[in-house]
């Protein structure tokens, strides 16, 4: 596999799909081999040959984080160096750290007082409020009410914490990314459980928007230095995975055309002049009629590589903006582009709609597919092997919780 050499080099936070799809787009693009940093030595970063893997299990402390960083750009001095977090908890630190980190880096990111009102999900709320953008019927629950509160809506309903950076540092063996509630003795378990383990920050509990997995939608946009969106592209989700720390991220994508959508989102973006990758997680209300946004991600999503896949190379974007300056114009995304991180054979099987299933067959056909896990060249064999095994434990892991 061909490895160039460029003046400028992409460090990626994290060790999950995401850093590998967004390795893969600045290799597939420039030629060039990313930084990956992350706390252990797994994923499938790990072991590729377009990628530098390091890792350290207290890489997300500030101190060690910024000791880090300095270093590797004291060795890297003679490159421009873009830093990308892949995780929420990795885009905080940047954020938090933007004047000291960019000082060495390029970061493309807003600044801390902006990313506290939108990763706060009911200060999200309030400024969707404010821009006419739909949002599910929301209760904001804070501890001190205990079991003392009424819902204004029927179960099931979904919970899900306010501040997932603090929530997902306070760990605990029924912890789910996304709960969805049957009934009231549930929920004050599930409450009980969350501010057991530390967390203390308020939880969403919102009206439970029905339809299966066909009915969410993920809004992926590159928003330039200007705070002018220059890229937006809706994924059409076919299937979620479903264990419990899996739950809500998408396993199959087909990218889709709404323009009217997203010019809603376009005018909140710029209006709040954000900068940088962002994504949406939304889904279609068919009481309503109405695409109803969940949450704002302040980076691409796990499955951003639907966005490369078809086209419109999202490190492309990047690099054209930060390093090169290029005014690129707006794009609204409009291929039909088929990704799945799971087998093509559990995608057909769990995808409950014949005419998805269709479609998704047709653009295999049309070669309109792609898995970003595997990439043409890059076949260390002990890494292939172990998203060989992975992509086998997909069928265990639908058959035992998909429901």
């Amino acid at each position: 596999m061909k490895i160039q050499e460029k003046e400028f080099m992409a460090v990626l936070f994290g060790s999950d799909i995401n850093t590998y799809s967004m390795a893969r787009a600045f290799h597939q693009e420039y030629g060039i081999k990313s930084q990956v940093i992350g706390k252990y030595y797994t994923g499938p970063s790990y072991q590729s040959k377009i990628v530098d893997f390091y890792a350290r299990p207290d890489i997300d402390q500030k101190e060690v984080f910024l000791e880090e960083l300095t270093k590797f750009a004291k060795a890297h001095s003679d490159k421009k160096l873009i830093l990308l977090g892949c995780g929420d908890n990795y885009v905080r630190q940047i954020i938090e750290n933007k004047e000291e980190l960019s000082k060495h880096f390029i970061v493309p990111y807003i600044d801390a007082p902006l990313m506290e009102q939108l990763i706060k999900k009911e200060f999200f709320y309030q400024m969707c409020e404010k821009y006419s953008i739909a949002y599910p019927h929301t209760f904001i629950y804070s501890q001190e009410m205990g079991n003392s509160f009424t819902l204004p809506f029927e179960f099931p309903v979904i919970l899900k914490p306010s501040n997932s950076v603090d929530y997902f540092a306070h760990e605990f063996p029924t912890q789910h990314k996304v709960y969805k509630i049957k009934n009231r003795e549930e929920l004050e378990q599930v409450i009980h459980d969350i501010y057991e383990a530390g967390y203390s920050d308020t939880l969403i509990l919102q009206d439970f928007i029905p339809g299966d997995d066909t009915y969410m939608h993920v809004m992926t946009c590159y928003s330039n230095q200007n705070g002018k969106v220059k890229l937006m592209c809706l994924g059409h989700t076919m299937l979620e995975e479903h264990t419990p720390h899996g739950i809500g991220n998408h396993a199959v994508v087909i990218n889709e055309y709404h323009p009217e959508l997203a010019e809603k989102l376009k005018n909140f973006l710029e209006s709040i002049h954000y900068v940088g990758f962002s994504n949406f997680d939304i889904k279609y209300d068919e009481r309503d009629n109405t695409y109803k946004v969940f949450e704002i991600n302040l980076r691409q999503g796990r499955s951003n590589f639907y966005v490369t896949s078809a086209g419109y190379n999202l490190a492309k974007y990047l690099v054209e903006d930060v390093i090169e300056g290029k005014d690129t114009g707006f794009t609204i995304a409009n291929k039909e582009h088929l990704w799945s991180m799971v087998p093509l054979k559990v995608a057909y099987k769990y995808v409950k709609n014949s005419a998805y299933v269709a479609k998704m067959k047709e653009l295999v056909k049309k070669k309109e597919f792609n898995n970003p896990l595997f990439y043409k060249g890059d076949n260390h064999p002990v890494r292939w092997l172990r998203q060989v095994k992975l992509q086998y434990s997909q069928f265990g892991n639908f058959r035992k919780y998909y429901q």
